[in-house]
């Protein structure tokens, strides 16, 4: 289940957040708080802060969202001078307490805890050959895999231990590692999952998306380069790199749907690069229509791109019910459709009579497009069009985003005339991806596109269980 309502979206696996403080008065568990609500889109299963008290780290988890996990009692004793946070949606591992971030684990040189965002390709390998050793292993993430590896390396040397077990690695890997007197920042050579460093009042931060920076007052210095170890403790910042990048690989999916549209990636602002999307979209499929709507909250930029390019009014044609809860139970298909209309609710007055133009970031399954259409006709729409911001989603992703076996994707089984006949929409228009990668400004070689075109930065395995460590 995703935010209460399961709708026809992919989903990332998390976000994670780290700073350091020379200046214990710092109050860095709130300062974390504060970020993960800044991250909550990235994840909603379960979140989670470990502190430094520069002795040990303590930590707490739970499922739920920010608010839901943290309280002022709860944040009043987490005090220290470093602290990782992590929300998290699970694509590895089930979604229970034992797999709740940051991980935690004691070992010969101390105690480390673990944030990560991604997925490892031969987690599932290193894990058995642990195994093998008498390695016993407490949850089914992949990240308890790189906690033990970075253990058995036997290195009283941190940054020699992390750097030696990042290098067995194979897949997605954005990490945020904290020890009793440093933070470390990590991205994988491939540069898969996004991760960039900030400064407040002169201490050092890490997170997922630059939008943190901007809600904490902080200053965005860079992004962590692909096979990057960035170092914080009390000397400063340094960087050590553990593997020549393998050229950037960055998943195109930033842009479409998981970052926040104030966050800046790669230099480029996700808001412009949305807005611009929506204009290719209309460029290259238009329509003739009285009005462009958004499915929200996701689909609205480009809508107002699409709206722009082609000059047909904007308007809110779908409200977005905020207040919905995570707990609704959809135990047959008519409470799953009625869980949809909870969640969005057409605008009858604006939309009877007119030509519309809906306009979304994705299509997965085709479900929730075709509800969604239907719920413009009930509504009174004489047309509806329906236009995507990204290109049919054919493949799946090995690197942290549950898009489902290639049987559930309607983009690898159908034609885009298929898939139109299947929403009962009155026309369909993907986005090219050569319109999608001009939309960002940035160049093609900078992203991975496995999902729309089968082709991967790294060899992956064959489809499979959802979860490496279990069966379904």
């Amino acid at each position: 289940m995703f935010d209460g309502v399961v709708l026809d979206k992919p989903k990332e696996q998390c976000g994670i957040f780290g700073i350091f403080c020379n200046n214990k008065k710092v109050d860095v568990a709130r300062l974390t708080y504060y970020s993960l609500y800044s991250l909550q889109h990235r994840g909603q299963e379960s979140t989670g802060i470990a502190v430094s008290t520069e002795s040990s780290i303590i930590s707490h988890k739970q499922m739920g969202l920010v608010p839901e996990v943290f309280n002022d009692g709860i944040l009043d004793k987490l005090k220290g001078i470093a602290a990782i946070g992590h929300v998290r949606y699970s694509t590895t591992g089930s979604s229970v307490l034992a797999n709740a971030q940051p991980l935690v684990v004691k070992y010969k040189s101390g105690t480390m805890a673990i944030g990560h965002n991604g997925n490892l390709v031969n987690a599932l390998k290193i894990r058995e050959e642990l195994e093998d050793k008498g390695t016993v292993f407490q949850t089914t993430i992949d990240s308890e895999v790189i906690a033990n590896l970075i253990a058995r390396t036997g290195l009283q040397n941190i940054e020699e231990g992390v750097s030696s077990a990042l290098k067995k690695l194979e897949g997605s890997f954005a990490l945020v590692i904290l020890t009793e007197n440093k933070l470390m920042g990590i991205r994988d050579p491939y540069g898969l999952r996004p991760l960039s460093l900030g400064r407040l009042d002169g201490n050092y931060m890490l997170a997922s998306e630059t939008c943190v920076f901007e809600t904490l007052g902080a200053e965005f210095i860079r992004d962590v380069e692909p096979g990057e170890i960035v170092v914080v403790d009390e000397k400063g910042v340094r960087s050590i790199k553990f593997d020549e990048t393998k050229g950037n690989a960055l998943c195109i999916f930033e842009f479409v749907y998981f970052a926040r549209p104030d966050s800046i990636i790669h230099g480029s602002s996700v808001h412009m690069s949305r807005l611009e999307a929506g204009k290719q979209l209309a460029r290259e499929h238009p329509v003739d229509a009285d009005l462009v709507i958004g499915v929200p909250n996701s689909g609205t930029v480009a809508a107002m791109g699409y709206a722009e390019e082609s000059g047909i009014p904007f308007g809110i044609g779908l409200i977005k019910n905020r207040y919905i809860g995570r707990t609704f139970i959809q135990p047959d298909q008519h409470s799953r459709e009625l869980g949809v209309k909870l969640k969005l609710n057409p605008v009858k007055a604006l939309i009877k009579n007119k030509r519309v133009v809906m306009v979304d970031d994705s299509i997965v399954r085709g479900t929730t497009s075709r509800q969604i259409v239907q719920m413009l006709r009930d509504a009174g729409a004489k047309e509806v069009h329906m236009r995507v911001s990204s290109p049919p989603i054919g493949y799946s992703c090995y690197f942290g985003i549950d898009t489902s076996t290639r049987k559930e994707l309607i983009g690898a089984s159908h034609t885009v005339e298929e898939i139109c006949k299947k929403i009962q929409a009155d026309s369909l228009g993907y986005i090219s991806l050569e319109g999608l990668i001009r939309s960002t400004g940035l160049p093609r070689e900078e992203f991975c596109v496995g999902c729309f075109e089968g082709s991967y930065p790294m060899k992956v395995p064959g489809e499979g269980n959802k979860f490496l460590f279990e069966k379904e």
